[in-house]
C-alpha cells in the first residue's frame, strides 16, 4: 500500500472510498467491494471540517491514524491518501448547497452539515477521478444526496455492517462507554421489531440513556412519505446517547408499519 498527500500520484479510474478516519470493520467492507471493481483501490482520510456544526464535535471526532493504516492495507487498500486541508479548500473554492433535501431529518438537526458532504465529496471526486465511488447506506440521506453531484462517477452502496449486538459499525460509537454502548443496541432492537412507527418509538423509550430525534418512513427514492406506489420504504432513525449521535436505518414492508 503506497502513502500519498498528493492526488497527482493517484491512479485514475480507481475504486474510490472517501472516509474521516477512525476505521472499523464497515470502512474495510467498502475496501473489499473495491477491490472487486477495480485493481487500484484508493481510500482517502480527510476529517471535513465543513460538515461539523460546532468546533467541539470536531476537535473530538476520533482520530486512530496507526490504526487507519493498518486496516486499509488488511482490506486491499493500493493507495491511502492523507490530503492537506490546502489541497481540498485551495483560496477561493465555494461551498455546495445541497438543495432541499439536505435541510430535512438529518439537514434540520445539523444546519449546513449536508452542504459540507456534497462540497468535499464533490471536491474529492474532482481530484481523484475515479471509475467508482463506493458509500455505505447506514448514512442512507448521504447517499442519497451524493447520487445526485456524484456526475459521471458510478456511485456503489453497501450494506450496513453491524456489530454483533445489531448497533450499526461507526467512528462515533468509540465515544460510548460501556454502558452507553449497551444502551445502543436498543435502536437495532427497535428496527428490527416488526412493530409500527409508534410500536418502535415505545421500544426505543423504553432506554433512559437513549433521546429520539426522529424515527420516521421515507419512500428511499423522494424521502417523502410513503404510499401504496411506493417501491422501497425504509425506517430512518436519529438520537444521541450524551451527546453522541447514532443514525441507522432499515428497509421495511410498508404493511408492517400500519
Amino acid at each position: 500500500m503506497k502513502i500519498v498527500t498528493n492526488s497527482q500520484e493517484l491512479p485514475a479510474g480507481c475504486a474510490f472510498i472517501p472516509t474521516m478516519g477512525a476505521l472499523h470493520e464497515g470502512h474495510g467492507s467498502l475496501f473489499a467491494i473495491g477491490k472487486t471493481r477495480a485493481e487500484n483501490v484508493v481510500a482517502s482520510i480527510f476529517v471535513n471540517p465543513l460538515q461539523f456544526e460546532k468546533s467541539e464535535d470536531l476537535e473530538k471526532y476520533p482520530r486512530t491514524p496507526d490504526r487507519d493504516i493498518d486496516l486499509a492495507e488488511k482490506f486491499g487498500v493500493t493507495h491511502l491518501w492523507l490530503p492537506t486541508q490546502k489541497e481540498i479548500y485551495p483560496a477561493g473554492y465555494k461551498t455546495l448547497s445541497a438543495g432541499n433535501l439536505g435541510t430535512i431529518y438529518e439537514g434540520a438537526s445539523r444546519p449546513g452539515h449536508f452542504d459540507g458532504v456534497v462540497t468535499v465529496v464533490r471536491r474529492l471526486l474532482d481530484l481523484v477521478k475515479p471509475k467508482f465511488a463506493i458509500f455505505g447506506e447506514k448514512d442512507f440521506q448521504q447517499l442519497t444526496l451524493i447520487r445526485s453531484i456524484a456526475g459521471s462517477v458510478e456511485i456503489i452502496s453497501a450494506p450496513t455492517i453491524r456489530e454483533n449486538d445489531g448497533l450499526a459499525m461507526s467512528s462515533r460509537n468509540a465515544r460510548l462507554a460501556p454502558d452507553e454502548r449497551e444502551a445502543a443496541s436498543i435502536i437495532y432492537k427497535a428496527l428490527q421489531s416488526g412493530k409500527s412507527l409508534q410500536g418502535m418509538r415505545e421500544i426505543l423509550a423504553s432506554e433512559p440513556l437513549f433521546t429520539l430525534d426522529y424515527l420516521e418512513a421515507i419512500d428511499d427514492e423522494t424521502f417523502a412519505a410513503p404510499t401504496n406506489m411506493s417501491v422501497n420504504v425504509r425506517v430512518i432513525v436519529a438520537g444521541w446517547i450524551n451527546q453522541v449521535r447514532l443514525i441507522d436505518n432499515m428497509a421495511v414492508r410498508i404493511e408492517s408499519l400500519k
